[in-house]
């Protein structure tokens, strides 16, 4: 009888829970996998993409780390799979309770002003063939995300983001608005690339 409760739970309402109902310093991956009662591929994309969207000074590196479960989980969209797995490696990854309760406060927000937004629409985009084509976009997102390049992971994190909370509420407009952004985050990207083959400088660039 807490299946269909939790699953009528938003993503702002999971994040919470998943803080509130583990006690331990520490969380894994796979516990907050076990947490979302196979929710599917929708709620793990927006978990691993919230990180990216949220405006805080974060180290080098950061983006192409968290761009390693996007990958994982974009090409088991594209392959047809029907639930998300994480490798073993991954699921035994630990992060700090503190700093995953800090990020859900940030984002609890906005993340509720979107959400008020959602509702079905468009809904033969959201059913299991248009997944694979999301899982494709992800896929293309991830590639931008990875790239250590300052400032241009913002755009596809939040294309993945929204493509990944329409995708929860059956709302086909919401995961082509995500589509939409995500690409335009990616030509941002190719035109850093490009400025950069051509020798303009990073300092420059952005200076």
């Amino acid at each position: 009888m807490e299946n269909p409760e939790q699953k009528e739970n938003n993503t702002s309402e999971l994040l919470q829970l998943i803080v509130v109902k583990n006690h331990n310093e520490l969380i894994s991956v796979g516990e907050i996998k076990n947490s979302l009662h196979e929710r599917g591929f929708g709620v793990l994309l927006a978990i691993a993409a919230l990180p990216l969207c949220l405006p805080i000074p974060v180290p080098p590196g950061y983006s192409t780390f968290f761009s390693i479960p996007l990958f994982i989980f974009s090409v088991q969209m594209m392959w047809g799979m029907s639930s998300p797995w994480i490798p073993q490696w991954l699921a035994v990854k630990q992060i700090k309770k503190v700093n995953l309760d800090r990020m859900v406060q940030k984002a609890t927000p906005w993340l509720r002003k979107i959400e008020s937004y959602l509702h079905p629409r468009l809904t033969y985009i959201s059913t299991r063939a248009w997944e694979r084509i999301i899982g494709i976009f992800a896929f293309i997102f991830s590639l931008s995300i990875a790239l250590p390049i300052p400032l241009t992971n913002f755009p596809p994190g939040w294309g993945i983001l929204i493509m990944s909370l329409g995708l929860l509420s059956k709302d086909g407009l919401t995961i082509i608005a995500g589509m939409i952004v995500g690409t335009v985050g990616v030509g941002i990207t190719l035109v850093v690339l490009a400025l950069l083959w051509m020798g303009v400088s990073m300092p420059d660039f952005y200076g």
